[in-house]
């Protein structure tokens, strides 16, 4: 097979294209967000054959595999693979055989060729740090923001029978019995929420490896302990020792309920939870916010970049004998 030059993988003008191929979540990527990048991001499938990378959002994929197997990868075109959901919910992150479409993957995984974390920004983590611990004044102990029903861990069951023996405030959709009374401004209203309660229940919806989403980091930008019942090696995302409190080590809801209205009457003990503030950031936390600082669409951007460098600006493509 022979090759020969050809410039179709660049737009107008002249940066390399990469294409969303499908939808996130029912709505289109945000192609806005990454105009500042030296590579032109679209959402428009008729420059399939020019794009440099294409993104797939896996989860979104899922529904639509019909369309995938049909679609040829032209030469010299990077796939990447792309999810921040648990392969336990989406299965095909899990299977080896059609992962092999791709060269590159894009997750939760720090394994993953492109990190995509749910770390805050290291500026957020150093506002939390110069901030006090707030007052605790809620008539509950924890609280809870849950509205997903999605559930492939027996999260929602272990909810409910916690709270059969100490009493939380759930704010969210899932068992929902407060109300939120100022106006909703996002984020920024639900760290506000936390902040009051001593504890905050952080359940994921599946429990996979490095599947550790903001329910662990919010609470601690809240100033609040999370009530942790997730990935495994949750401790390698702690800010430091003795940051948060691992359901897993409790061999029941009650038993945890029980050592929860303990530390709750106990203001010594439960102050040892924030010793890590005092010190600061782990090395080994800094080393993981180093990392995530990294936005994962530059990085491909960079990629792509790269690799018509390395080829000294040329593309491939096939050309019939």
């Amino acid at each position: 097979m022979t090759f020969f030059w050809s410039r179709i993988n660049r737009n107008r003008s002249g940066k390399p294209i990469i294409l969303f191929f499908n939808d996130f979540f029912g709505r289109p990527p945000d192609t806005e967000s990454l105009a500042h990048h030296d590579c032109a991001f679209t959402t428009d499938r008729r420059v399939l054959r020019k794009a440099a990378a294409v993104v797939f959002h896996i989860p979104s994929l899922q529904k639509s595999l019909r369309k995938f197997n049909k679609t040829r990868k032209r030469p010299g075109q990077l796939w990447v693979a792309w999810s921040m959901e648990s392969e336990v919910n989406y299965p095909l992150l899990a299977n080896d055989a059609f992962m092999r479409n791709f060269a590159l993957t894009m997750t939760y995984r720090r394994s993953a060729d492109l990190w995509c974390s749910y770390l805050q920004k290291r500026s957020a983590l150093e506002r939390a740090l110069a901030t006090p611990v707030p007052a605790k004044p809620a008539n509950a102990p924890a609280v809870m923001l849950q509205s997903s029903a999605i559930d492939r861990c027996g999260r929602n069951q272990y909810a409910r029978e916690l709270m059969t023996h100490m009493k939380v405030d759930s704010y969210g959709r899932f068992l929902n019995n407060r109300q939120v009374e100022a106006s909703d401004r996002g984020h920024q209203t639900k760290l506000a929420i936390i902040a009051p309660y001593k504890f905050c229940l952080a359940f994921e919806n599946s429990i996979a490896v490095d599947y550790v989403t903001e329910k662990f980091f919010d609470p601690l930008l809240a100033g609040t302990v999370p009530v942790y019942r997730g990935a495994g090696n949750a401790a390698a995302f702690a800010p430091g020792d003795n940051a948060f409190i691992d359901a897993s080590k409790f061999a029941e809801p009650r038993e945890l309920a029980k050592f929860l209205t303990e530390l709750d009457r106990d203001e010594d003990a439960y102050r040892q939870y924030f010793k890590w503030r005092e010190s600061g950031l782990s090395t080994d936390f800094e080393r993981l916010v180093s990392a995530a600082s990294k936005e994962p669409f530059g990085q491909l951007c960079e990629i792509v970049l790269a690799q018509h460098e390395t080829s000294a600006g040329r593309w491939f493509w096939p050309r019939r004998a």
